[in-house]
């Protein structure tokens, strides 16, 4: 199910697996260099911290991404022409469903502690109820954690699977998006205990990277399969 919601399914997209590649490594590579960071200079002092702390970055991410994905959608397809922008429109609910639904997901605990359902204080033991409710709720969990891990690992691939409105937004979009959270992150002190020189290449690198690996997948794009964003908008 979560490939089917994450994945970007439109049947004539182009498929490049290099450059699927090249998105992967790029991911494994900033989680394993921010988690390394966050263990050796002290923002994290063990793994469940660390976790909190990508989580909480990924929540401040869908919140920028929640305000920047309808405008910049909007920008593009205004500036398409007729009849790509009917194209364009008719598209966009697959990218829009996949960023509501990781929204949701992620919302979903949150909501159930908050709003006083369930606390440490409960008695599962209390009633035949509860001890249902409890065992329902560990089915719910145990399969809305793979989903929701797996949705995070597809949307940071594959950008909210904005590749099925046209292939030249997802690497627009990322390069929007990680620049927007870096100018964030440089704003809220993040990572302050860390060295100065070592925050500046962690602060900097994930926009500068990923800026790179734009660059080079709408160049692919242009060269390899004639796809170029003038080309999208009839311009």
């Amino acid at each position: 199910m979560a490939r089917a919601v994450f994945t970007p399914s439109r049947p004539d997209r182009v498929h490049d697996p290099m450059v699927k590649k090249v998105q992967v490594v790029r991911t494994v590579v900033g989680l394993v260099a921010v988690t390394w960071m966050l263990l050796s200079y002290g923002p994290a002092s063990d793994a469940d911290a660390v976790l909190d702390d990508r989580f909480g970055q990924i929540r401040t991410t869908l919140i920028v991404l929640g305000v920047t994905f309808p405008v910049a959608v909007a920008v593009f397809i205004a500036a398409a022409r007729p009849p790509n922008r009917r194209l364009f429109l008719r598209r966009v609910g697959k990218p829009a469903g996949a960023l509501l639904t990781l929204v949701v997901t992620l919302a979903v605990p949150r909501l159930i502690t908050g709003l006083g359902y369930v606390t440490e204080d409960t008695n599962w033991t209390a009633s035949a109820g509860r001890v249902v409710l409890l065992f329902a709720l560990g089915a719910f969990a145990l399969w809305l954690a793979p989903f929701g891990l797996y949705g995070i690992a597809q949307s940071l691939v594959h950008v909210f699977r904005t590749a099925d409105l046209h292939e030249t937004v997802p690497p627009l979009l990322a390069t929007l998006l990680v620049w927007e959270v870096a100018l964030f992150d440089l704003f809220r002190g993040a990572y302050d205990s860390v060295p100065f020189w070592v925050r500046m290449a962690f602060t900097l690198g994930a926009p500068l990277s990923v800026t790179l690996v734009a660059m080079w997948e709408l160049r692919r794009l242009r060269t390899r399969h004639n796809i170029t964003l003038r080309g999208a908008l009839l311009r």
